[in-house]
């Protein structure tokens, strides 16, 4: 779910699913998401061809309904300051759904910036989701999805579906499900890769005045993205944890072992690319806390991608600076040496210095290092006046 901040996301999320993802104290507070939010869901088909969503039977009770599939959704937070965190969003999807609201003139800044966001990571499989229909009027709907028409022609969406809804009301939520059925199909994973998962959460679930005796051990939460990992593997999560030694700073992976999986709201023994899960393990739980763990790479022992604390990338750089107007903010000029730059890649984000440029290739030293595989695609922002803004992206040459 991605979009303009206020547009509907986090409502269309429950809508599908029946959960609320703001769960952070001030995610409640200010009413805007600041963290990746997930819910699960399936999706059915009754026999006349209405497709609806986990406990939304168009006729109640009435009937059971032939499941199509369950999938994930992950609640992007659209405010301009938290792109980073939509960045790490984009890239643990199989599609996307671009949230527009009927009720404000398209597109608006974070709408755009999302749009270009989706494009570096290479999520094709998009829906245009025009929100709020409800409270605006029929010349206003229409106005509306001709400014959306003309927003995504000759960008990656032109060819998307346009779905009007409210979801507040659940109004048109079939026909949405339908268009995501039919627009976002379930990736051919193979499951004999070595596993992969993105971690993008992470947890101590322990109440505060827990029994020493009843401590439970950290959780982590994300997308396995290759392969499929089983309760009882032991596994690896790096960068892991930064050790210093005299002068001497180094990054050592935490090793520990699978001990619980929870995916589509079940424990399971054994869990496949795709979707979301959750994995319990013996690690101290101050480890995990408050998202601590957020952005590293959980492999079995062996199958690790590199650890890169310095990287040379192949650049793409965008035409233009993505903004909310229709001109954008001129031309992105070309980097500089020690220019410091924010880069993330899948759901870690790290701030970089270009040591040195030549070309189209860069090398940029990092702040923080990250675990990625060569040919990685590493996207990039610059700061420009008080915010981050994306410029283009790299790939992991060596």
């Amino acid at each position: 779910m991605v979009g303009h901040v206020d547009h509907g996301k986090t409502t269309l999320t429950q809508a599908l699913s029946g959960t609320w993802t703001d769960t952070h104290s001030e995610e409640r507070k200010r009413g805007i998401s600041i963290k990746l939010g997930y819910a699960d869901t399936a999706f059915y088909k009754t026999s006349d061809g209405i497709h609806y969503s986990e406990g939304k039977h168009p006729e109640g009770d009435k009937g059971e309904g032939e499941l199509l599939r369950v999938a994930s959704f992950v609640d992007a937070p659209g405010h301009e300051t938290l792109m980073a965190v939509m960045i790490s969003g984009a890239s643990i999807m199989d599609g996307a759904l671009l949230l527009v609201a009927a009720t404000e003139k398209c597109p608006q800044p974070q709408t755009r910036e999302h749009l270009a966001a989706l494009e570096i990571a290479g999520i094709e499989n998009i829906v245009v989701v025009q929100n709020k229909i409800d409270i605006v009027s029929k010349e206003r709907a229409i106005e509306s999805f001709n400014e959306i028409k003309d927003f995504v022609s000759g960008t990656i969406a032109e060819d998307a579906p346009i779905i009007p809804v409210s979801a507040h009301h659940d109004v048109n939520l079939d026909v949405l499900i339908e268009a995501i059925e039919s627009t976002i199909p379930t990736p051919d994973r193979s499951e004999d890769e070595g596993g992969l998962m993105y971690v993008a959460r992470s947890f101590d679930v322990n109440r505060p005045g827990s029994r020493p005796s009843g401590l439970r051990g950290g959780v982590i939460g994300g997308s396995i993205v290759e392969g499929s990992f089983s309760v009882g593997d032991n596994i690896l999560i790096a960068p892991g944890r930064r050790t210093q030694e005299g002068n001497k700073v180094r990054w050592e992976p935490l090793v520990t072992k699978i001990e619980g999986i929870q995916g589509g709201g079940t424990s399971i023994d054994t869990a496949h690319a795709g979707g979301l899960c959750g994995i319990s393990t013996p690690l101290d739980p101050l480890t995990t806390k408050a998202d601590d763990l957020s952005g590293q790479v959980m492999a079995r022992e062996g199958e690790l991608p590199p650890i890169w604390e310095e990287l040379k990338l192949d650049l793409k750089l965008l035409e233009k600076m993505v903004s909310g107007s229709d001109e954008g903010d001129g031309g992105i000029r070309p980097l500089q040496p020690n220019e410091m730059l924010m880069v993330n890649s899948a759901t870690a984000t790290s701030v970089g210095t270009v040591s040195n440029i030549k070309g189209k290739k860069a090398t940029l030293s990092l702040r923080l290092p990250i675990c990625a595989k060569k040919g990685s695609r590493i996207t990039l922002s610059r700061r420009i006046g008080s915010r981050w803004r994306l410029i283009g992206h790299g790939t992991i040459s060596g």
